[in-house]
């Protein structure tokens, strides 16, 4: 009877922490809270400076502070005619621009978001509602436990999900002062960026998308024909022996991203003046000019 007991005592006990477990966040603000980094911010300054500047703190935002979601939702095959009928199958986007938003978030944060982007858009918007809308959709971001924790391991079969409270990185570090740090087999390797920056079409969605291939071009054009750079040697240099978290280039900096770009893309230029008698009394200058433009970059150029 006493062991029955204490069974009923520890079942009491463990399944509130398993609800608070599974329970999914309801709001933009709570998802925001679930994955808020500005607890790194005290001890790794420099970096979280770098990751502010960075496309992947404003991933809705697009570039110029853009809301990039607007056509999504208004007059892609994800359109909804009210806000209240968006889901987050309304957003395939999340899958790479919020992937945490598919494991934590219910679909109200889906309508929440939707309803920011309608407001935001609607002709009698006025600017100080357009602010407050933007700021709304600014805080879903992809912060530093979305990569360290929910995006660190790829092979869930033989490794298992991320742990709660742990930070992944490239090597252990148990006396972390932000939590226990663990090994990440991905972090170094392209495959960790593959994950978002991908192979090419969706086509688990219901209605299959077309978006980043980024990765697939690395592997089937780059390391193909001899490459063995990973994304994170070309985007991620290391600055004063730590990882640039920018990840550039950074297309809000026109500056910084032609820097960027100079440095792989490449312009030969061959040019023949010659005079073409093209009848007598007719005698006109011409000019061949032949344009060659090649990069080394470990992907197509454009590409997402």
């Amino acid at each position: 009877m006493r062991f029955i007991m204490l069974l009923l005592i520890a079942a009491f006990v463990i399944m509130p922490l398993t609800n608070v477990e599974a329970q999914k966040a309801k709001t933009i603000d709570e998802l925001a809270k679930m994955f808020d980094s500005s607890q790194c911010k005290s001890c790794h300054a420099e970096i979280y400076a770098q990751w502010e500047k960075s496309h992947h703190a404003r991933p809705f935002l697009g570039v110029a502070g853009g809301m990039q979601l607007i056509p999504v939702v208004k007059s892609s095959a994800f359109k909804v005619k009210d806000p209240k009928e968006a889901t987050l199958k309304t957003f395939p986007c999340f899958k790479c621009h919020l992937p945490q938003a598919v494991e934590h978030a219910e679909d109200s944060v889906a309508v929440e978001l939707a309803t920011a982007l309608f407001a935001f858009s609607a002709e009698n918007a006025t600017e100080d509602a357009k602010k407050a809308e933007k700021a709304k959709v600014a805080k879903l971001q992809i912060t530093c436990l979305v990569c360290h924790n929910e995006k660190a391991i790829t092979h869930k079969l033989v490794e298992g999900k991320p742990e709660k409270g742990v930070i992944y990185s490239t090597k252990n570090n148990d006396g972390h002062p932000g939590g226990k740090v663990k090994k990440s087999a991905i972090m170094s390797q392209a495959i960790f960026c593959g994950q978002c920056h991908g192979t090419g079409p969706n086509f688990e969605f219901d209605y299959p998308v077309q978006c980043a291939t980024l990765y697939g071009s690395y592997q089937h054009n780059y390391l193909s024909n001899g490459g063995f750079e990973s994304c994170q040697e070309c985007h991620m240099k290391k600055i004063n022996g730590k990882a640039d978290h920018l990840i550039g280039p950074n297309f809000d900096d026109k500056a910084q991203t032609g820097d960027f770009l100079s440095k792989n893309i490449h312009l030969n230029v061959q040019t023949l003046g010659y005079q073409w008698l093209r009848k007598a009394g007719d005698l006109r200058p011409m000019v061949v000019v032949n344009t060659k433009i090649t990069h080394d970059a470990g992907h197509r150029i454009p590409d997402g």
